[in-house]
């Protein structure tokens, strides 16, 4: 017998084996690899971390409550009963105990059993963060989502699995004994719990030794049926009590596929005679949670392996698919993450030399490496809700170390330039924030992250600072970007960018005059948020077309006025946190601008 250990997530034993492949491993990829053709077995150890008691537990309780009532003078009544339920109901009662009599005596009516068994299974109010769906319930219902599992066997009473499977959509099919013969048969359905004990507000629960000793045949018929075909990964169970179940097990002499079994204190010595039996896979010292969400983890890892790479289009339609939907987090991460490692990763020195006259032909490859990310930012922010302000922050930081690293020999402009992914992309979340009212997100990535330029001990700064176009896109710009027929721009950085990030927005905003507009208005903004930063020695304005008589404007009319209007206690931006949240400082950032521009005339 071999054992491996992996850092933290315990032993894997895999008897008969040589341990090369650790069985967390074979289980990930046997699940990946023949989706639909493992079950799960569950027990009450699965539920632990959500507070509910096992059907045992629950019967102890009872007992508990039933001997004080008996005997409400004498005060360890409840106790001693709870610690010999069967002994004491016999004693007291002359008959043996079972949890269908004894809640058919407590409780009556179906109405009185539901409101009785309510409080050992379900929240008591909506602050309560006990019984609710553990991680590992949500792991495997993520893997049922994919279609790596459709058969949960089950001897817990609650709904626990139901109700992680109903967050991710999905309407499982339920079986207890009696509904055996109209169920729907298992390769028919997304996925069927078995539950092999019944269920809490079911009077046709099995909870005493006599009644785990044999199941009804049709439930023996089924059982013996998703053991012979299925794999079969077994956590939380102990198998010291639910007789009829090991002896199923037992009777399964070929096994199609391999058995794994998550344990996480001692093995008991039916179940050390099941895994020798089968040889299984045990995987020791791991609790529930520990087991499916590790595997859920590796199962998606092989997913994106396999997968071929999205499409531009594609990506962006499913980004829109995922966004209002919570349980899809980690697929919109994952689109966004993997879009700027494609430009990091694509960033060397060799697609992007830091000498000679190279400046043309970089500028136009930056752009077409980040022309997936550009597409994905204006629509995500564009339709985010602010859920995930964090990760398009995210964005700007990562690309923004292209540029951490001191190069020796460069051309300057070229090695500025490595700030230009970050900068398209702060460009895009910005205009994509003013087109859907949400300025309040422009504090928030123009203020962080700081950052310390490579080739200067100054003090970090922000990214209304270190992003400033007029720093990044530094003096060769010109050189690809002047009119038709001879002469410059004004601003040559601005009506560049202006025109590279039209195509990203065509599907957010078609019109070209309300897409222009939020351009100038987020380099107006951006230029305010960068004079109103205290203690910034190369805070300037952005320099932008913004600062055209066209744009400005005048008397009552252009941005300069508009955004004048603006300013209050109630602005976003102030609310947001930009200049400390003061008034005064946003009004004087705004004087500061006005006097740039009368001194730096260009209209």
């Amino acid at each position: 017998m071999v054992t491996n250990q992996a850092p933290g997530q315990g032993n894997a034993t895999v008897p008969g084996a040589g341990g090369v492949l650790d069985p967390r491993m074979s289980l990930a990829l046997n699940v990946h690899t023949c989706p639909g053709v493992y079950a799960v077995l569950l027990g009450a150890g699965i539920s632990m971390a959500s507070g509910i008691k096992t059907g045992w537990g629950i019967v102890q309780d009872l007992v508990s409550k039933v001997a004080v009532l008996h005997d409400p003078d004498t005060p360890n009544a409840g106790p001693e009963a709870a610690a010999d339920p069967e002994g004491w109901w016999q004693e007291q009662f002359g008959e043996e105990l079972g949890y269908s009599r004894l809640l058919a005596e407590a409780a009556p009516t179906s109405a009185a059993r539901q409101g009785l068994l309510a409080g050992y299974f379900e929240p008591e109010n909506v602050e309560d963060t006990g019984k609710e769906p553990t991680a590992a319930h949500r792991a495997i219902a993520q893997l049922v989502k994919r279609g790596n599992i459709r058969v949960v066997l089950t001897t817990n009473f609650d709904r626990l699995m139901e109700r992680a499977l109903e967050e991710v959509g999905i309407s499982p099919q339920v079986v207890r004994d009696h509904q055996i013969d109209s169920m729907k048969p298992l390769v028919h359905s997304q996925i069927t719990i078995i539950k092999l004990h019944g269920d809490y507000a079911d009077l046709e629960q099995r909870n005493t030794v006599d009644e785990l000793e044999e199941y009804p045949s049709a439930q023996q018929a089924l059982l013996e049926r998703v053991l012979d075909e299925y794999g079969l990964i077994v956590c939380g169970w102990s198998a010291e009590w639910d007789k009829a179940l090991v002896k199923a097990i037992e009777g399964t002499r070929s096994r199609r596929y391999p058995m794994y079994w998550g344990q996480f204190g001692r093995m008991s010595e039916p179940a050390q005679r099941l895994v020798a039996q089968h040889s299984a896979a045990v995987i020791d010292g791991v609790t529930a949670d520990d087991l499916f969400t590790d595997l859920e983890r590796r199962v998606e890892a092989l997913d994106r392996m396999t997968v071929a790479p999205v499409t531009r289009d594609t990506a962006v339609a499913q980004l829109k698919r995922f966004l209002p939907d919570p349980i899809r987090r980690i697929e919109i991460r994952d689109l966004i993450e993997q879009s700027v490692s494609f430009i990091v990763s694509n960033a060397g020195e060799e697609r992007y030399p830091l000498t000679g006259n190279v400046f043309a032909q970089s500028i136009r490859r930056y752009r077409a490496d980040c022309d997936t990310l550009l597409h994905l930012l204006a629509n995500g922010v564009f339709h985010d809700d602010g859920t995930y302000n964090e990760l398009w922050q995210r964005v700007v930081e990562r690309l923004n170390r292209l540029r951490n690293r001191n190069i020796n020999g460069h051309t300057e402009d070229l090695e500025r330039l490595r700030q230009y992914p970050a900068l398209l992309a702060i460009f895009t979340m910005g205009i994509a924030a003013v087109l859907s009212r949400r300025e309040e997100l422009l504090a928030r990535i123009l203020t962080q992250p700081l950052w310390t330029p490579p080739f200067s001990s100054n003090q970090r700064q922000t990214p209304a600072v270190y992003l400033n176009p007029l720093r990044v896109l530094y003096g060769s710009i010109n050189e690809v970007c002047s009119p038709q027929g001879g002469g410059r721009y004004y601003y040559p950085q601005s009506h560049w960018i202006c025109d590279e990030l039209r195509e990203p927005f065509l599907p957010v905003e078609p019109d070209d005059d309300a897409y222009q507009t939020a351009f100038h208005r987020f380099e107006f903004l951006a230029s305010l948020i960068a004079m109103g930063s205290e203690h910034e020695f190369h805070a300037n304005p952005w320099s932008g077309e913004f600062l055209l008589d066209s744009w400005w404007g005048h008397d009552d009319a252009g941005l300069a006025p508009d955004i004048a209007r603006e300013i209050n206690e109630s602005w976003p931006l102030l609310q947001a946190g930009a200049f400390g949240g003061e008034v005064q400082r946003a009004e004087k950032a705004l004087e500061a601008l006005v006097e740039f521009r009368s001194k730096n005339p260009r209209w």
